[in-house]
């Protein structure tokens, strides 16, 4: 390989990873502490309604299928499920429901994006970085669904279980990216463009996701107990009354 190409190959699947990861995390909860005021997502509701139900419901819908789909395929090991389901039906299974969330979520996410460029209230209350992260999600998910064809042509599940290699190895700070050279290029660039999405998560309206996984542990907080005020009085002693009450 061109050094050239080898440097980059080596620098966006070995290193890019961890300092996307690091600017999530890091940047996610210094945002927090500095500007909590701006840990939201910024809704548009109250100018207009418009398609934005159908549009926000279909995306969202969409993108957590995508999320913990893409999860939980790329970081649970082959030994864990060649049991009971062979790789190649793992990955049917994935270029079908994915498929399937993909074309949800792309309908959803395009009525989004026309709303807030071409309806002209919208666009005067939305910041830059409200359209540009939109048009970075809605390309990023165009690539996906590009990507399914090529999966669909390779039944022996050989670069599912690459990319799923590559994503452990990741996480268990084992990096190793020579495998992602036998892949075609609309992975590679999933995969870079996946990466710097976290990295500018941060600094954009996607911050208040977090949120939205908090709730969760609301649902198992403690009963709250409620216990009435007591006052201890003792026998012959009446309480004062406030001034102006009647005897």
């Amino acid at each position: 390989m061109n050094p050239v190409l080898s440097y980059l190959h080596n620098f966006f699947f070995n290193v890019y990873p961890y300092i996307c990861l690091a600017v999530f995390l890091m940047g996610s909860l210094a945002r927090f502490d500095r500007d909590q005021y701006t840990w939201k997502s910024d809704s548009s509701q109250m100018l207009r309604t418009g398609t934005l139900r159908w549009g926000s419901n279909l995306f969202h819908i969409g993108i957590l299928f995508l999320f913990f789909g893409h999860l939980v395929g790329l970081l649970t090991p082959h030994w864990f499920y060649e049991g009971f389901i062979s790789a190649s039906a793992k990955q049917r299974f994935a270029v079908y429901s994915g498929g399937a969330a993909g074309l949800v979520c792309f309908v959803g996410l395009t009525l989004l994006l026309h709303r807030r460029i071409f309806d002209p209230r919208i666009r005067l209350t939305s910041h830059r970085t409200d359209i540009a992260i939109l048009l970075i999600l809605w390309v990023q998910l165009v690539i996906g669904l590009i990507t399914l064809p090529f999966s669909y042509r390779h039944t022996d599940a050989h670069g599912m279980l690459i990319l799923a290699d590559w994503a452990q190895r990741i996480v268990t700070f084992r990096p190793n990216a020579d495998g992602l050279l036998a892949l075609d290029w609309p992975y590679l660039l999933h995969l870079i463009l996946g990466m710097t999405i976290f990295l500018l998560f941060p600094f954009s309206r996607l911050v208040h996701v977090w949120s939205g996984f908090a709730t969760i542990a609301f649902l198992f907080r403690p009963h709250q107990v409620v216990r009435s005020r007591r006052l201890n009085v003792p026998a012959g002693h009446n309480l004062p009354r406030p001034p102006g009450a009647s005897v």
